[in-house]
């Protein structure tokens, strides 16, 4: 019997030329464009970074979590506690602390909510989530509802991340070390027993793995990486609010996962950039009339949703692969 494989594991060359071609446009970019969009492609690759880490528990694992952007936010919290009002920290030491933060909350959430199963399982994170954002959300201490400011970027000594271009390669460094990482944890022995989880998790436990560890470690490490594309976007965006917690950030992530494809790190990559830049466009829609379509983006962005599922259900990604195979198959 063949090894498990998530959607899409194999890149078709298609698919890679694509790849390699928005390398190639990323690290042009900064070159050719404004700084308005190469802060806004700074934070299309931050939740891609973001969207890859709720990749390794929906599409790997077969987790479907609603309750991803608590790791999310409190690494980003974690940057604004410890940056003062007057002086920026060091990259070296609260880089490390954030992620330390939110592995540590995925680890004791983790051992709860992976003992529960399909439903369960996505309400209970859920219901985790929640009680963290109201954590936050009630607690002037916390910030309250109004959030908390960071005025300086980290310091990381070697090179100045408050220059917009040195930032923007500094978190695409990161997006390609997170994607080689996880792609190297896919065919891992690891990562292979997280697929048979998802395909057959009794199957599993039946020929002696122990699935609660290989899942608890899998949604460890997904919170893990969710807290470094957290810290990223606070130290981009110079503030935290409980919002980046709630349930509609974790349903984003979902939506660019779906929207990519599940089950390969490239497509979570695609789809959080395509869901920015639909978001970007649906808010930009003019008013017809009385109608304001911009205003109503939720609905623009769900009809989308809709008809990708519908008539290609395994995302962006799949679309080119079906077209290599039909063009395979003709010649």
């Amino acid at each position: 019997m063949s090894a498990p494989k998530a959607n899409l594991e194999a890149l078709p060359r298609s698919v890679q030329i694509v790849l390699a071609l928005g390398l190639v446009a990323l690290v042009v970019f900064p070159f050719v464009g404004s700084n308005f969009y190469a802060q806004m492609v700074t934070r299309m690759m931050i939740l891609a970074i973001f969207a890859m880490s709720l990749d390794l528990l929906q599409g790997v694992t077969g987790l479907v979590s609603l309750g991803h952007a608590a790791y999310f936010g409190l690494a980003g919290y974690a940057l604004a506690f410890v940056t003062p009002q007057d002086g920026a920290v060091s990259l070296w030491w609260t880089l490390p602390l954030a992620l330390l933060g939110s592995a540590a909350a995925a680890l004791v959430i983790g051992f709860f909510v992976v003992r529960t199963k399909g439903i369960y399982f996505i309400m209970v994170t859920m219901a985790f989530a929640q009680m963290i954002y109201y954590l936050f959300f009630g607690n002037k201490v916390l910030g309250g509802s109004d959030g908390l400011y960071l005025y300086f970027k980290p310091d990381a000594g070697l090179f100045d991340l408050e220059n917009t271009r040195v930032f923007y390669f500094f978190t695409l460094a990161c997006l390609l070390l997170t994607y080689a990482f996880l792609r190297r944890l896919l065919w891992s022995p690891f990562g292979r027993a997280l697929a048979g989880i998802r395909v057959n998790e009794h199957r599993m436990r039946a020929v002696g793995f122990g699935t609660f560890g290989y899942k608890l470690a899998a949604f460890t490490l997904a919170g893990t990486l969710a807290g470094l594309a957290g810290y990223l976007w606070a130290a981009q965006t110079g503030f935290v609010n409980p919002e980046l917690m709630g349930f509609h950030q974790s349903a984003h992530a979902i939506m660019m996962v779906i929207l990519g494809g599940m089950g390969n790190f490239a497509g979570a990559i695609v789809g959080a950039f395509a869901f920015e830049w639909l978001l970007h466009e649906f808010k930009g829609l003019p008013s017809l009339g009385e109608f304001n379509l911009g205003k109503h983006w939720q609905l623009w962005m769900g009809l989308f949703i809709v008809l990708l599922v519908s008539f290609a259900p395994r995302g962006l990604l799949g679309l080119l692969q079906r077209r290599h195979k039909a063009e395979a198959g003709h010649g």
